[in-house]
């Protein structure tokens, strides 16, 4: 059983704590590999040593869409990488409330799943076996492309288009069930849903405008948040929370309780009624656990039942 060890990592707003283990730097295969045309859609491929197609995770940071950068923690790559599992690391278009607003993140996530399978002869991916994950906003596109319907084009002039982007597998730290803030608020109370980001996603400017969506607005928050698109086939999802629970404090400030674990609960009853595979671990109760072993055995545990038709 193969371990990856983390010292005190910050996966997008999570903090993960392991086992202190320094590891040597390891350098990627493919450094800044374009996938899309904006500066952003670039990606790092570490191919892991196989004689056959190696099963790929793609790790996509958090920063709540507006930083952030696609460095993997070196245990945690290696853990990958010593159990056959290749990596892929992406960077993704920031939002700016204007030009850039969602869903553009969570296009360029899929975009690159689709060009790393546009990649597979060449760098030896078994493109049958991919998994994708991250923390906070990492976490939210690596949700969405694991439940939104397939975006490929069979008949694009892309040939990159016209690649799959349905995944196998999700692993995610602090995600976000909802970018809803109406579902926000209902959900974790407070001012959760008042997170700066929630409104520079949008490109709106006012709580009034943020509770009281127009129909277009509000289509545009449902194709935004993973929640929305669960269907029986989707892949499934190993969890982990670690923020504080229970009802956030009389005096929380904009933003508090973004990566509370009603999110996880949120999706583990909806994913529950729809039987699809899922573990939700909350890490202050459950402190012996190693989770990020854990969701690397769970991505083997779903590489291993992909039946290829």
């Amino acid at each position: 059983k193969t371990s990856i060890y983390l010292a005190k990592v910050r996966i997008g707003s999570e903090t993960v704590k392991t086992d202190e283990r320094p590891e040597p730097v390891i350098k990627p295969t493919h450094a800044n590999a374009r996938y899309g045309a904006h500066e952003r859609n670039v990606l790092d491929f570490y191919q892991a040593p196989s004689d056959k197609p190696a099963p790929l995770a793609v790790y996509i940071h958090g920063g709540g869409f507006v930083g952030g950068d696609k460095t993997v923690p070196p245990a945690q790559l290696k853990g990958f990488l010593d159990a056959g599992i290749s990596v892929a690391a992406i960077r993704y278009r920031f939002v700016d409330g204007k030009d850039i607003v969602f869903p553009a993140p969570q296009h360029d996530g899929a975009r690159a799943v689709q060009f790393l399978r546009s990649k597979a002869k060449e760098w030896n991916i078994d493109s049958d076996r991919v998994a994708c994950y991250g923390g906070s906003a990492g976490a939210g596109i690596s949700m969405w492309i694991g439940f939104h319907e397939d975006l490929a084009d069979p008949t694009s002039d892309d040939p990159i288009q016209r690649e799959s982007t349905r995944i196998q597998a999700i692993g995610t730290f602090g995600g976000q069930s909802t970018y809803d803030p109406i579902k926000i608020r209902e959900l974790i109370g407070g001012r959760a849903w008042e997170h700066p980001s929630i409104f520079r996603i949008y490109g709106i400017t006012t709580a009034d405008e943020a509770l009281h969506p127009t129909p277009e607005k509000q289509k545009l928050y449902d194709e935004s948040s993973a929640f929305t698109h669960l269907t029986p086939d989707d892949p499934p999802l190993y969890m982990v929370y670690s923020e504080a629970d229970g009802p956030l404090p009389p005096d929380a400030r904009p933003g508090q309780g973004i990566h509370h674990p009603n999110f996880g609960r949120h999706l583990k009853t909806r994913m529950d009624e729809l039987q699809i595979e899922n573990v939700f671990v909350y890490t202050p109760a459950e402190k012996s656990r190693d989770v990020n072993a854990e969701m690397l055995e769970f991505f083997r545990k779903q590489f291993e039942n992909v039946k290829v038709k």
